[in-house]
């Protein structure tokens, strides 16, 4: 899982590791970001999903 700023530059790596089945908590720390819309992707074996967010500080 990585996310990204509006421009599409790569913000920070979540997790980049196998991962069987589950439910799964990542902190994210956010406290050097300002406030905006993000991306993040998920790729999973040949699928990938992305979906924005929006930080409020």
């Amino acid at each position: 899982m990585k996310v990204y700023d509006i421009l599409g530059n790569k913000i920070k790596t979540l997790v980049n590791e196998e991962k069987s089945p589950g439910i799964y908590e990542v902190e994210f720390n956010s406290t050097s970001l300002s406030s905006g819309v993000y991306f993040y992707t998920l790729d999973v074996n040949g699928y990938s999903e992305t979906k924005s967010m929006v930080l409020l500080k």
